[in-house]
């Protein structure tokens, strides 16, 4: 069963992709650039009840199973049972951003409780995936290869986000930067997985 566990980040990191690009099928003139992939789940949205269900939850089951796996196999270092435990978080948040979807209007000045909790549970989701990469990037556990590659996803990361806080502002392309901001995070957690499995 641990070794079926083992993979459930790799799915997790191509499950991700397949079901933005499914759910956003369903979703007349969606744009990948100008709206944030949660759009896809906001409410009265075309998509709302189909994104939760293709996307958040299986996912969030992925990323518990997938951290789950690393905390239990892993118990006498503890670098890696804290990396498992973000991975948790990561999932458990992920599964919240499906049940409180986000208010249709992503620059609404006035969010909903449902929209405040999306929104703050996404920054829970973004924290938890540089910290892991951070883990890795400073235990001496891993490979100098792995170590320079969770280094670069962070700083790939944090860039990107810097650029999506600039694209809100101006509401122009902020779906492009939450993309390849979150897509440098999906890339480490993708790299680790096979680090894990080899």
């Amino acid at each position: 069963m641990n070794n079926i566990l083992a993979y459930a980040g790799i799915i997790a990191s191509i499950w991700i992709v397949l079901g933005i690009y499914i759910a956003s099928r369903f979703y007349p003139n969606y744009s990948h650039s100008k709206q944030f992939c949660s759009e896809l789940g906001a409410f009265g949205s075309p998509t709302q009840k189909l994104s939760p269900a293709i996307n958040n939850y299986p996912l969030g089951a992925l990323f518990v199973l997938f951290g789950y796996y690393l905390i239990i196999t892993h118990q006498p270092h503890l670098p890696t049972v804290a990396i498992g435990v973000m991975v948790v978080i990561h999932g458990v948040c992920t599964w919240v951003c499906g049940f409180f979807p986000m208010d249709a209007d992503a620059y609404t000045p006035s969010p909903s409780p449902s929209c405040k909790i999306h929104t703050w549970s996404g920054l829970i989701m973004l924290v938890s995936f540089i910290i892991a990469p951070l883990i890795v990037t400073f235990s001496s556990f891993y490979s100098i290869p792995l170590r320079y590659l969770s280094a670069l996803c962070i700083c790939g990361c944090l860039y990107f986000s810097y650029k999506l806080t600039k694209a809100l502002e101006l509401k122009s392309v902020p779906g492009l930067y939450q993309r390849l901001s979150y897509g440098f995070q999906i890339l480490w957690l993708l790299i680790y997985s096979l680090f894990v499995v080899a």
